[in-house]
């Protein structure tokens, strides 16, 4: 392991003692989480819990009460999750007769095989890309894959590597390669670097204007010791 990497343990500990335990607020099934992520927009923790809670209430999450349902009804459940009601209907109505049709109700008992093979059905599905497949895949408990937050994996890239960079591919990339080396291909210890990165990028280490001078890591972070202090770090 890299000298850099096995500082990780050590700097999520750290996020840890200030964010405390964290735990997933959304839905780890894989059909529900696809649901889920469509109860809002712009999609957050808050509009989709928002529109989960509306819909479950309203209407119901299974693919029956969602192919039952008339848009109209479908939209205004789902309207206190943000805008777009009406498209976020009609993506639920695609993912429940997908799962419904092709996979007889059960999507997780269809998300098995070779990890390539699971990806490409979870992609097939709208509004999922790499990172919410990995996000699946790891919270379902379906393989211990790196998942990195899809709107934060700049954090672990700046305490590491000092700077991210302009593609988000390789930012997610490099981000991936942190994580792969520094925490073990375990699924509590992977779901928990997930979630403590996640806080943190919402919290402190912010894509713009990143909250420095509070941050509880900033002795460890390259990107600190970069922009207050104009030391060079390997990368």
């Amino acid at each position: 392991m890299r000298a850099e990497a096995s500082r990780i343990p050590a700097i999520l500990n750290v996020l840890e003692s200030m964010y405390g335990n964290q735990s997933p607020c959304w839905p780890t099934d894989p059909y529900d989480f696809l649901v889920w992520w469509h109860c809002g927009y712009p999609a957050s923790d808050l509009t989709c819990v928002r529109g989960w809670e509306s819909l479950n209430k309203e209407v119901g999450i299974e693919p029956h009460h969602i192919l039952q349902a008339s848009m109209a009804k479908l939209a205004r459940a789902l309207k206190p999750g943000g805008m777009v009601p009406e498209l976020r209907a009609q993506r639920l109505l695609e993912i429940a007769a997908r799962v419904q049709d092709e996979f007889a109700g059960d999507l997780r008992a269809g998300l098995r095989g070779a990890i390539k093979e699971v990806r490409r059905i979870l992609k097939k599905f709208p509004g999922i890309n790499d990172p919410g497949a990995d996000r699946i895949l790891l919270f379902a408990g379906l393989v211990p894959v790196v998942a990195i937050p899809s709107n934060c994996p700049h954090v672990i890239v700046r305490i590491q590597r000092g700077q991210e960079r302009e593609n988000y591919g390789v930012i997610y990339r490099e981000a991936q390669a942190e994580i792969e080396q520094g925490v073990p291909a375990k699924f509590d210890a992977r779901m928990r670097a997930y979630l403590l990165l996640k806080q943190h990028g919402q919290t402190l280490c912010k894509r713009t204007n990143p909250k420095c001078d509070q941050c509880p890591v900033n002795a460890s972070c390259a990107f600190f010791a970069k922009k207050y202090h104009g030391r060079s770090t390997s990368i």
